[in-house]
């Protein structure tokens, strides 16, 4: 179909107004037009009864010239029923608009996940203030793993307790361990601390996704979860450097006092802005069933081996990068947190690859060269870190194709068991904290062998990742 002629069957109204170029104008990919939609609901807010939806002819000029000017680059055509329909009205007894609502859920997520990602620039900092050595500390940061593995299973929880309960009682988890460092900065309250701060992020983060699930339109919801998962990439790119700067004038142990503010101020606002939990109808099937039919899937057993393996793979670079940069380099600590932003910027990356790529690729397909480029990346990396421009490209790399990987191996997740999503969703983050315990766990032995052994089995696990994507079978792809 020519694509004027598309434009003027679909949205004819669209075109008043909004000069697009013939090469700019085509049928528009989902991903593409949630992006454009996204926009548009922050700007108008949610429309009110009887009211328009938009005032098109000027809010849909600001959207189109925006729009441009994305890393998607597309001009798009929309259909007046798909705006009416992607609109969403939060009930009427909620404190605040969804937009305002999304914005607290990604600053709360850039606070815990500041305090998840913190501890592997800083570990040599960190085993300085504590007196331990990286033994100790890549000891407990598998007990972190495995706990957050086990807590994981516990993701349901919030359908019982209730969504805003489930984001108080994660939040007051991770306060519990802030203070407990701030209070008391030894080693056994350093280990209690990253467990209690990785238990309330596993609470936290299926409750609010749960939220937004119930608010959300599916075939908008895609969009919304990953404008919240940005704040992964966020806690590295501007937490990191903040980090920094704190432990560099304050002392190792000063973040945590830091990250409790922050944490109860977030507390305080879910609270106040969320609705109230609604009375939940009992009978629904328990998790027990659920993990059950997870265990019997062969192609979810497969996908679950996809994540841990990867996820081991890139934990033997995350647990020792600090060190090796801190080693080789003799980066200071101000200075090793601005590097470490490189790695939220090749993250933020991979997030945008994904959402342009995968669905165009195929998700599998995707993984895949996901996966082969990360193989290439870990045995590039030894050959570029002779220097610190080479090693932080070496990294960029490797964490930007790892991103690429896992954002889309999530979609696929969805897919394999549709009657169990939540389910498998939570038995995949025990997948991903259990392969994190494994490659903690071996990646002070291989780091005592190099940089070049650590980067080769980082390959072997890639490999072991290709082998088991091979089992999953999903017939719409």
């Amino acid at each position: 179909m020519d694509t004027n002629q598309f434009h003027d069957q679909q949205s004819p109204w669209m075109n008043r107004g909004v000069p697009c170029s013939n090469h700019e104008r085509h049928e528009m990919h989902e991903t593409d037009f949630g992006f454009l939609m996204f926009f548009a609901v922050h700007v108008t807010g949610p429309p009110s009864v009887g009211s328009p939806v938009f005032r098109r002819d000027s809010v849909l000029r600001w959207m189109s010239c925006l729009y441009r000017n994305t890393p998607f680059g597309h001009c798009a055509a929309i259909k007046e029923a798909d705006l009416i329909q992607s609109s969403v009205e939060d009930p009427p007894q909620a404190a605040a608009s969804l937009n305002r609502q999304i914005a607290l859920f990604a600053a709360a997520r850039i606070v815990l996940n500041t305090m998840h990602r913190m501890v592997y620039p800083f570990l040599p900092v960190f085993g300085r203030g504590l007196g331990v050595g990286l033994p100790a500390l890549s000891l407990a940061l598998t007990v972190r793993a495995v706990a957050g593995a086990i807590g994981a299973l516990f993701a349901s929880l919030a359908d019982s307790w209730g969504q805003k309960t489930g984001m108080v009682f994660g939040t007051l988890l991770f306060i519990a361990g802030m203070v407990l460092v701030a209070g008391w900065p030894v080693f056994p309250s350093f280990v209690i601390a990253i467990v209690l701060a990785v238990l309330g992020k596993y609470v936290f983060d299926p409750a609010m996704q749960a939220y937004l699930g119930d608010r959300v339109p599916y075939r908008r919801r895609g969009l919304v979860i990953a404008t919240t998962e940005i704040s992964w990439s966020f806690s590295f790119i501007f937490g990191m450097p903040l980090i920094g700067l704190l432990i560099g004038k304050w002392g190792w142990s000063a973040p945590f006092g830091f990250l409790a503010l922050l944490a109860m101020a977030t507390a305080g606002i879910v609270v106040w802005m969320l609705p109230a939990d609604p009375v939940r109808s009992p009978g629904r099937p328990g998790p027990g069933v659920k993990l059950r039919g997870v265990a019997r899937s062969t192609p979810a057993l497969a996908a679950l081996a996809t994540a841990l393996l990867a996820s081991a793979a890139n934990e033997v670079i995350n647990l020792i990068f600090g060190v090796w940069m801190e080693q080789s380099f003799g980066l200071k600590v101000a200075t090793l947190g601005a590097a470490s932003a490189v790695i939220g910027l090749s993250e933020l990356g991979g997030e945008t690859l994904a959402a342009g790529l995968t669905d165009r690729m195929g998700k599998q397909r995707a993984i895949r060269c996901g996966l082969i480029l990360n193989c290439g990346a870990a045995v590039l990396l030894p050959l570029l870190g002779i220097h610190v421009g080479g090693a932080l490209t070496g990294l960029f790399l490797l964490f930007l194709t790892f991103e690429f990987t896992m954002v889309s191996l999530i979609p696929l997740m969805t897919e394999i068991l549709p009657d169990s999503r939540a389910t498998l969703m939570a038995a995949n983050v025990a997948a991903m904290s259990l392969g994190r315990a494994l490659g903690a766990l071996i990646a002070p032995a291989l780091y005592g062998s190099g940089i070049a052994a650590c980067a080769f089995t980082v390959a072997f696990l890639n490999l072991g990742a290709l082998a088991a994507l091979r089992r999953i079978r999903i017939v719409t792809e």
